[in-house]
């Protein structure tokens, strides 16, 4: 028995692992001691019993010892008196030991446990209610133990013996134990009916001799003992009758239910009046659950009760009872009533969580019901709900069975957009749950979706006297899904319904469908909308096929070609663009004038620009390879500026944009000419007459830029990704074209532009802006349009206020009152004469002048907003450039006005400043690849960097210069070119350690030497003797850094041996110099920057060392008797006679000097490593200690 004793205490343990083991170890070796365990005979057993009795001990009564080891009957009944424990966990692992353990040994009989379990959970009058509450629970959880280990129903007998393990007594005993406790305590009702409903369902599995008996004791007891029908009750019948379902039971579920099928419809009302735990033999209703009933978790009838009418096998009974009637009855208008409590209802939202992985996809729309949606969508769409947390998971729940069935999509849909859902469903919940639904959806749902907002379109009205507002609203609701699925990126895309939804907003947006094409490719000609569609709602379509297309311009889409596959923008995965798909539905819709007529007959000029349109874009698809990109880039600007001209209005149209795309396709891609040397001539003339026209690329990003200042979705999209085809053909007067729109330019300029441009047409920019990745404007620039005119109203009522008043003040002063309309006598007037007149004209005019300089001064903030928005778009341009374009020359012409833009920029413009430093630190200081050539512009470019970094306002425009100097560096230099780079750096330098207004930092000059030493080496002299010409001690010092970034890296310099050995007398003497210097005059160099210049001293004499060819030469270029000298220097110093540590760096110097050269190459790397640092330890402590030592003399001097 010790070596079960030890795992008891770990079946408490809180940890589920820890009480499990525990539980296998105890049942193993339990059943390790049972079978070596030896029944005794009856007369040894009396004897030892008598024995017993003989001692004093008292006797088991239970019988246990008989056929069990003493360790199993020991841990039976310890484990039965654990289950009462109160302590963290008990109850769970001794009632999972004892269950298993019941289960493993055949010695003992269900009428044995039952006993014990009764006797050790008994109750007695002085216990108090936790004791009770423990014992009660002891006995349930004991009692169910002997269900599950299936001792219930063991059909075996004893070893040795008749006895069986269970009878008809032990059964009938334990469903009466069972009852009683859940009668005993409300609160454990539940518990217990649900084990009486694992008894029954045992029973029904079993084959022991008295089932039918069983059966009989079971009914008795439930339905005799009680006539008030429970949830628990309604559990037990729902299993009977699935088990039994030949019996009559008519009688038991009289008089309460009419029908004797629990789940026929005529029972349902009962049926909901009873899981909604109010009587049923009531006439009113109680919702309120009565104090200490209502538990949050669903009572477990519930599953039951769905498993039977969502059963997947054909169920004869369902014509009796069928789900959408049981749902409706008993959930939705029992639960989800209006005058429910909370409480009911989150029961109902539970069952509906239940129900729903349980439904399938035609059953789904049943859940969905009236009371169910209202109740849903009032508490999911305000946080301060009661139930808003439950409504919020119902609709997590939703969203995850849709993307464990994609199936059920469509149908989900359908109910939160259908009746009693709304059609805004999302935007009224203040969620995404249709979104959501939408994202999981596979592509054939989508398209089941868009056909069924298709239907909804060609419905007809169900009366004639239909309201034709509500059907315009849905049309403009349908519209409205179509162009989301499109904008959606998370939606899964398929060329399929996508170009469904394309073709059928181009048709209704252009076309009226006169007669139906049952036959035609375009599913939108096979019906013909009842009544057609209104004008505003044509309009909405034009604006709607725009947005998708910005959309679907921006995306890129896996192009598979023969050989390879690659992602390519504003294409469908046959590589052909969206704009040309739906300018091909266009050209088949102008021909089929069967079936289709246009809403506006445009005139001969305009049709035939359109055709030259379309013969440009055919003839790009015959280019060379070598051009194909940027033939893609024109194709992809003609047809946008093609489209955009059809969906034009007729005040609105403008075709001088398509004629100047058009005249710079055909002149960058002419077309071929099959005549003789004649007209070869003729085109030689032509050409030369055209010497002073725009060069075509010039042409078409002139188009481009026009395309950014029309401000919309669609036509951004389309320009920045034209522009990024066409970026390969940009040339330097491309260059220059867009650098000229960064300039910076005239407010008044600006107004005059924009009303030369008010009647452009600004289309939808609202839905659209805030939809488009690729443009370069806030995705809310309509919106704050609106809102700024609002304000713009707002404003000009109070400035019209303003005004009134100034003007009454002016006529008051001069002795005449306003009229206020009070009066109608007008024979009192007094009329002025023309000296009152001319008295009060100043000041009138002077109040008009107020007034036309507020407006004024409005229009130039209004002008400059836009501005900066077109600005920042063109920045954009010069983005794509130069990631498209990395080894592009041009992009040495791009880095100075980028620059002027951050420096000259004002805090209004603080965003034009922020990405044109983004472009210059991000795109092009960070590029790996330089530019294939180098011309003029790179030296001047460089050295203008330089002469506005010397002046410069910020240290963030310093480190943006910095930048830019490094890249145009290495461009430079890796086109060997150093000279402008020596130069400039050269002049910096001087600068820097010379000038005492000088704004470069020791980074501007420093990060040029640690990145190229090789260029830096010929600054060696410069570097050298600019701490004699530097202003102060700092700067000294930070000369010497330079040095010395370029002394720890003269490994990388390659074979300069000589070069390096003549270089360092000169650095000797320049240290000696400062030093001495510093030591002998009044010098602002301190203790921490002498430490600094010695250390480089050191490093110097190690790298001198490792190129000289024997110690001597070392020692005949160091000198150390001067570092002697500079040490006594430094001891008399009045300055640095306290930093004990510089003399020792000193002594440090001399001691490498006098070292041999295989003493210095005997340590190893490491031991040499760790010497040094020891040394410069010692020089910092003696620094340290001299700062001390002063500090210790001052406080002296002060004391005294």
């Amino acid at each position: 028995m010790s070596t079960t004793l030890a795992l008891f205490w770990h079946l408490s343990s809180a940890n589920k692992k820890e009480r499990l083991d525990a539980s296998v170890k105890l049942v193993s070796a339990l059943e390790h001691f049972q079978t070596q365990f030896v029944p005794k005979d009856s007369s040894e057993t009396s004897e030892n019993e008598d024995e017993d009795e003989d001692d004093g001990e008292e006797s088991k009564p239970d019988g246990l010892d008989t056929l069990n080891a003493q360790d199993v009957s020991y841990s039976i009944r310890r484990l039965i008196r654990g289950l009462a424990s109160p302590r963290e966990s008990s109850r769970l692992g001794f009632a999972v030991a004892l269950t298993e353990l019941l289960s493993r040994v055949n010695t003992v009989t269900c009428s044995q446990i039952t006993r014990i379990i009764l006797e050790s959970s008994q109750t007695q009058g002085s216990m108090t209610g936790q004791e009770e509450r423990d014992v009660y629970f002891a006995r349930l959880f004991g009692l169910t133990a002997v269900i599950q280990s299936g001792l219930l129903l063991r059909e075996s007998t004893l070893p040795s013996s008749s006895t069986a393990a269970s009878d008809l007594a032990s059964y009938e005993e334990l469903i009466t134990q069972l009852i009683a406790v859940g009668e005993k305590k409300s609160w454990l009702r539940e518990s217990a009916w649900w084990s009486v409903a694992l008894a029954v369902t045992a029973l029904a599995a079993s084959e022991v001799s008295w089932k039918d008996e069983a059966l009989d004791a079971t009914i008795s007891a439930i339905y005799s003992e009680a006539k008030t029908w429970t949830p628990e009750k309604v559990a037990l019948t729902v299993k009977l009758q699935a088990a039994h379902p030949s019996r009559d039971w008519k009688k038991q579920l009289a008089p309460t239910f009419k029908n004797p099928d629990l789940l026929s419809t005529g029972n349902l009302a009962t049926l909901a009046r009873i899981l909604k735990e109010s009587d049923a033999d009531e006439d009113q209703e109680a919702d309120v659950p009565k104090s200490g009933s209502w538990k949050p978790q669903v009572h477990f009838v519930w599953d039951m009760l769905l498993d039977q009418v969502l059963s997947k096998g054909a169920d004869p009974r369902a014509s009796k009872g069928s789900f959408p009637e049981f749902f409706r009855i008993v959930v939705d208008e029992s639960l989800f009533a209006s005058t429910s409590s909370p409480e009911r209802k989150y029961w109902g939202f539970q069952v509906f969580q239940k129900a729903l992985p349980r439904v399938t996809a035609e059953d789904l729309p049943m859940l969905f019901t009236k009371n169910f949606m209202r109740s849903w969508i009032n508490h999911l769409s305000n946080s301060d709900r009661y139930l808003h947390k439950a409504a919020r998971q119902v609709a997590a729940d939703i969203q995850n069975a849709v993307k464990g069935n994609p199936r059920l999509g469509l149908a989900l849909i359908l109910q939160l957009t259908g009746v009693h859902g709304s059609r805004q469903f999302d935007r009224l919940t203040k969620t995404k749950t249709v979104e959501s639904v939408l994202t999981s959806m596979d592509a054939e749902g989508i398209q089941s979706y868009i056909d069924y907002l298709l239907a909804q379109v060609d419905e007809e009205p169900s009366s004639a006297s239909a309201d034709a507002h509500a059907l315009n609203t849905r049309r403009a609701w349908i519209i409205e899904q179509l162009a989301a699925l499109v904008r959606n990126g998370a939606i899964p895309k398929s060329d399929a319904w996508i170009q469904t939804i394309l073709d059928w907003l181009a048709v209704h947006g252009f076309y009226i469908v006169s007669k139906r094409s049952d036959k035609s490719a375009i599913l939108a000609l096979r019906s013909v909308p009842t009544p057609s569609f209104s004008e505003e709602l044509r309009k909405n379509c034009r604006d709607r096929l725009l947005g998708c297309l910005a959309e679907l311009t921006a995306q890129t889409t896996l192009v598979k070609d023969d050989s390879k596959t690659a992602k390519v923008a504003a294409v469908a995965s046959d590589g052909k663009f969206w704009v040309s798909r739906v300018l091909a539905t266009i050209e088949l819709l102008e021909k089929d004038t069967k079936h289709v007529r246009p809403l506006s007959e445009p005139d001969e000029g305009v049709n035939e620009l359109r055709q030259n349109a379309r013969q440009i874009i055919a003839r790009l698809k015959d280019v060379p390879e070598d051009q194909r990109e940027a033939a893609k880039g024109v194709e992809l600007l003609l047809a946008s500026t093609l489209l955009h001209q059809y969906c034009a209005d007729e005040e609105d149209a403008d075709t001088d944009t398509l004629e100047s795309c058009i005249d710079g396709a055909s002149r960058m891609f002419p077309a071929e000419s099959k005549k003789g040397k004649k007209a070869r001539k003729s085109m030689g003339e032509d050409k030369g007459k055209g010497k002073e026209l725009p060069a075509p690329i010039d042409v078409l990003v002139d188009a481009v830029i026009g395309f950014l200042e029309k401000g919309t979705a669609y036509m951004r999209a389309a320009a920045n990704q034209g522009f990024a085809l066409l970026s390969g053909a940009v040339q330097e007067s491309t260059a220059d074209l867009i650098l000229s729109q960064l300039e910076r330019r005239d407010p008044e300029q600006l107004m005059a532009d924009e009303d030369e441009d008010e009647d452009v047409d600004m289309e939808d920019g609202e839905g659209q802006a805030g939809e488009d990745d690729a443009g370069a404007s806030s995705s809310s620039d309509s919106n704050e349009d609106e809102d700024e005119d609002d304000e713009d109203e707002d404003g000009d009522e109070e400035a019209d206020l303003e005004l009134r008043r100034k003007i009454e003040e002016a006529l008051r002063v001069n002795g005449i009152s306003a009229a206020t309309g009070d009066s109608d006598d007008e024979s009192e007037e007094d009329l002025m004469d023309d000296d009152q007149m001319l008295a009060i004209d100043e000041q009138l005019a002077a109040a008009f002048r107020a007034r036309a300089s507020e407006k004024g001064n409005r229009k130039d903030t209004d002008a400059q907003r836009e501005a900066t928005h077109f600005k920042n778009r063109v920045l954009d341009l010069i983005d794509l450039f130069v990631r498209k374009q990395p080894t592009s020359p041009l992009i040495v012409r791009l880095i100075l006005p980028l620059v002027e833009l951050v420096v000259a920029t004002g805090p209004d413009e603080k965003q034009l400043s922020d990405k044109a430093t983004g472009i210059l630190r991000s795109r092009i200081g960070k590029s790996k690849e330089v530019p294939s050539s180098v011309s003029e512009d790179a030296s001047k470019t460089l050295e203008e960097l330089h002469i506005l970094a010397r002046k410069a306002s910020t240290p963030d425009v310093l480190t943006t210069l910095n930048q830019c100097s490094i890249y145009l560096s290495r461009v430079l230099l890796h086109h060997d070119t150093p000279e402008p780079v020596l130069k400039a750096y050269r002049e910096s330098l001087a600068d820097f350690v010379s000038r005492k207004a000088s704004r470069l930092n020791p980074a501007f000059v420093g990060d040029f030497v640690k990145r190229y030493p090789q260029a830096a080496w010929t600054l060696r002299d410069d570097l050298v003797k600019a701490p004699g010409t530097a202003l102060n001690g700092f700067r000294q010092a930070q000369a010497f850094h330079f040095v010395n970034t370029l002394v720890n890296q003269l490994q990388a310099l390659g074979d300069r041996k000589p070069e390096i050995l003549a270089f360092m007398p000169e650095l000797r003497q320049a240290i000696l110099d400062t030093l001495s210097n510093a030591c002998s005059s009044e010098s602002s160099l301190t203790a921490a920057h002498a430490k600094e210049i010695l250390k480089l001293a050191l490093v110097s004499v190690r790298q001198t060392k490792r190129f000289a060819s024997s110690v001597e030469d070392a020692s005949s270029i160091w000198v150390p008797s001067k570092w002697s000298d500079l040490s006594s220097n430094l001891a008399a110093s009045d300055t640095f006679k306290s930093a004990v540590g510089l003399q020792a760096m000193c002594k440090q110097i001399v001691q490498l000097l006098q070292q041999s050269n295989t003493t210095t190459k005997a340590p190893s790397k490491d031991k040499a490593s760790a010497k040094r640092k020891a040394e410069e330890a010692t020089a910092e402590e003696g620094a340290a200690s001299g700062k001390r030592t002063k500090h210790k003399k001052a406080r002296k001097e002060k004391s005294g």
